[in-house]
C-alpha cells in the first residue's frame, strides 16, 4: 500500500459506486419481500429456485442463529469494523487496482446491507433459496452474494494479483 495520499478520484475510493449499488439492490430487495411475504412464505421459480422469506439472527448459514441476542450487536460490531478498514484500504490503493476495489467494494456494500437488517429488524431477511431435490442451500440474500463475490475476489487476488495495478504501486512507494 502507498505512503502518498491519493485523491479520492485517484484512489480505489472511485469505485464505491459498487458498494451503494450493492447497498441499494439488497434493501429494495428486502423491502419488496418484506411487503410482499408472509414469514416462511415460498414461490418456486424455476425447478431449483424459490423465493422464500426467512429470518436470520446469526451469520452465514445461521451461525449462532439462536445465541441469545449479543450476536445482533457482535455481527453489528462486526460489519463496522470490516466496512472502515476496507475503506481505509481503499483510500490508500490505486483506482486501477480493480479486482481489489471490486471485491473491497462488494464486501462492504453486503456487510452494510445486512448492518442495517441487525440495526432495524435484529435479524437479516433472506428469501433467495436454491435448492436440490429435497436439498435446500441456506437462504441469503444480495448481499450476502456481494460479500461471498468479493471474498472470493480477495482470494483469487491474494493468488493473481494485478500486475499492471501492482507495478503502478510500487512506483509510487
Amino acid at each position: 500500500m502507498s505512503s502518498v495520499p491519493l485523491t479520492w478520484k485517484d484512489s480505489g475510493l472511485r469505485w464505491y459506486w459498487v458498494a451503494a449499488l450493492v447497498f441499494l439492490a439488497d434493501q429494495l430487495s428486502k423491502q419488496w419481500v418484506l411487503a410482499n411475504f408472509e414469514l416462511y412464505e415460498s414461490v418456486k421459480l424455476l425447478p431449483f429456485f424459490n423465493f422464500t422469506y426467512v429470518r436470520n439472527f446469526g451469520a452465514a448459514f445461521s451461525f449462532l442463529d439462536d445465541a441469545g441476542g449479543w450476536q445482533r450487536w457482535f455481527f453489528a460490531v462486526i460489519a463496522i469494523g470490516f466496512s472502515t478498514l476496507l475503506t481505509i484500504w481503499l483510500r490508500k490503493q490505486s483506482h486501477t487496482m480493480w479486482r481489489s476495489n471490486l471485491a473491497f467494494t462488494l464486501v462492504i456494500g453486503g456487510a452494510l446491507g445486512n448492518l442495517v437488517d441487525r440495526l432495524m429488524h435484529g435479524f437479516v431477511v433472506d428469501f433467495i433459496d436454491f435448492y436440490w431435490n429435497t436439498s435446500h442451500y441456506p437462504a441469503f440474500n444480495i448481499a450476502d452474494a456481494g460479500i461471498f463475490v468479493g471474498a472470493i475476489l480477495i482470494i483469487w487476488e491474494s493468488f493473481k494479483p494485478d500486475a499492471k495495478a501492482s507495478e503502478e504501486q510500487s512506483s509510487r512507494d
